[in-house]
């Protein structure tokens, strides 16, 4: 099978394309055939050496994919050879078959493409987790989303809404707000021409916002934290700034307000179950068009340099795809 193979850290340049033996699945485990594996952030850290996850060379990088079931290993239960399944491995999915254990491993319904499917586990995944179970999100509440026109942000701009939140989408141009408020923000920052904190007063009559839902880190996340309304929550998802901020704890004090990590990795490990109630969901919600599921570009395999360039330059409005096949 044809495999992107990463064997020493560096640039996307580095990675190499070969043919090597498919996989054999063991107990518990099951190969899928991937029609389509999804790109994001972290792949550019995880081929450099800078990311918390440090896979043995040669490893493919991706972590999300669909496709088909193509064999069973002994004890799987609940899959059939044929069935169309997505699901996120941590990485190895820039390939034409993976394996994997078969609880990572969710059923794509009709009315999900392939397409649509690969890239719903990780900024969907995180986000419904991050909203829900994490910062307790209510209907009429008001959410922030910091870098609101990448993957994680539109995700959080779309089931804010589904969930009822009034939604303030938050970025550094107008072109990236209007990505945001295609996807259903209701009001719009730019922090790069305006102050956030005024802006964040402004919009809500000086009460504060509720829940913050920050994957951008730095200084902007401060000045969420001094917009917080009281028992208001700060969603620490990522850094994409690549500074990780140092907040005044007395802010958390003076505002009665939560500042709540995220690590949607970890909740797969250790809830499974309730990760893939999320899963359902967020399967469902596509299958009735309630999700922008439409990926910024997709490339076939052998264009991964391309491809990872788009999201290392800040380029992609969305998810950036990997085709396995012609």
């Amino acid at each position: 099978m044809k495999a992107v193979l990463c064997k020493a850290f560096g640039p996307p340049e580095s990675l190499v394309i070969e043919d090597i033996a498919g996989p054999v699945a063991g107990h518990d485990e099951v190969v899928v055939d991937i029609s389509f594996a999804a790109l994001n952030f972290f792949d550019t850290l995880i081929i450099a050496g800078k990311y918390q996850v440090r896979p043995p060379f040669p490893f493919s990088p991706a972590a999300e994919f669909a496709g088909r079931v193509s064999a069973l290993g002994d004890g799987v239960t609940g899959f059939a050879v044929g069935d169309r399944v997505c699901g996120s491995a941590g990485y190895g999915a820039a390939r034409e078959k993976i394996l994997v254990p078969a609880a990572l491993l969710t059923k794509t319904p009709d009315g999900v493409s392939d397409e649509a499917a690969s890239g719903l586990s990780i900024a969907y995944g995180t986000t419904l987790h991050a909203l829900r179970q994490r910062g307790r999100l209510a209907p009429g509440e008001t959410l922030v989303v910091l870098g609101a026109s990448g993957g994680t942000g539109l995700a959080a701009v779309e089931i804010g809404r589904l969930m009822g939140a009034r939604v303030i989408a938050c970025a550094s141009s107008p072109e990236k707000l209007e990505v945001a408020r295609a996807a259903g923000a209701h009001e719009l920052v730019d922090y790069a021409a305006s102050d956030l904190r005024e802006e964040l007063k402004r919009l809500t009559n000086g009460k504060g916002v509720d829940v913050v839902y920050d994957a951008v880190g730095g200084a902007l996340s401060e000045a969420a934290v001094r917009s917080m309304a009281w028992k208001g929550r700060l969603l620490v998802i990522g850094f994409a700034s690549g500074e990780i901020p140092k907040i005044p704890l007395n802010l958390a004090l003076l505002k009665g307000c939560d500042i709540v990590g995220v690590f949607w990795g970890e909740f797969v490990k250790r809830e499974p179950e309730l990760e893939r109630e999320n899963m359902r969901e967020l399967l469902g919600w596509a299958a009735a068009g309630k999700l922008a599921t439409q990926p910024h570009q997709t490339y076939p395999l052998d264009r991964i340099v391309e491809a990872l360039g788009e999201i290392s330059g800040r380029r992609a409005k969305g998810k950036i795809l990997l085709r396995t096949g012609d």
